[in-house]
């Protein structure tokens, strides 16, 4: 993240009663990085601009394949700048993470589409008429993403499982895509920002469900 977003400096952690506290440096600061099985919350110390960097392990009967796995959280300002880094953030973040897929998505449209496995928990169906999607755990193979978001990162395994690209079907998409350095996809849905409200966005978002079944474990094996 501090090679993406220019002048960034996650030099502060965030402490129990909400304050900031300097982070270790260099060596000590890889060491103190994991504990507990979890990730310190890495933080550039900014309240007005915020960004962030945590991660914790998820026990494996609550993943998909039923082998544990670690999660990484991000968040910054898709102000100008970080929607102009948040290309290179995505791929640096999931690459450094070895990810197996990973999504950037405005915190409004995020809202919509984490409600599509409310009806997994006996909840309402997915607002906007997004598909259902499955729990984690019920989802057959790790390589398949959960969701969809505004920018996707599918690792070359990812890629593999979903079948993109596919010539003859993925021009649209191809046009917004490119190769990340390991040979996986950042697949980029729309041009600004994935607005809900905008009904060519929706458009975009339900299309691209529709063309890849396997995400959110929708397709049988």
């Amino acid at each position: 993240m501090e090679r993406t977003l220019p002048g960034l400096r996650l030099s502060w952690t965030i402490a129990d009663e909400g304050g900031f506290t300097p982070a270790p440096l260099g060596d000590a600061r890889a060491t103190a990085t994991m504990s507990g099985g979890g990730m310190q919350v890495f933080c550039n110390g900014n309240r007005d601009h915020l960004v962030t960097i945590t991660g914790w392990e998820t026990p494996a009967f609550r993943n998909a394949g039923g082998k544990p796995q670690f999660e990484v959280h991000a968040k910054w300002p898709l102000d100008v700048t970080g929607v102009a880094a948040a290309g290179e953030v995505l791929e640096e973040v999931s690459e450094g993470g070895r990810a197996f897929w990973a999504h950037v998505t405005p915190e409004d449209a995020a809202g919509d589409i984490a409600e599509q496995t409310s009806s997994a928990l006996a909840g309402p169906p997915p607002p906007r008429g997004l598909p259902a999607l499955k729990l984690p755990w019920n989802i057959r193979l790790p390589e398949i993403p959960h969701r969809l978001g505004w920018l996707n990162y599918w690792s070359a395994a990812a890629a593999e499982v979903l079948g993109f690209p596919d010539k003859t079907r993925d021009t649209d998409l191809l046009s917004r895509s490119r190769r990340s350095a390991t040979g996986g996809w950042i697949v980029r849905l729309t041009d600004a920002p994935l607005d809900l409200d905008n009904p060519a966005h929706l458009d975009v978002l339900l299309r691209a469900y529709e063309r890849f079944p396997q995400i959110g474990g929708r397709a049988t094996p």
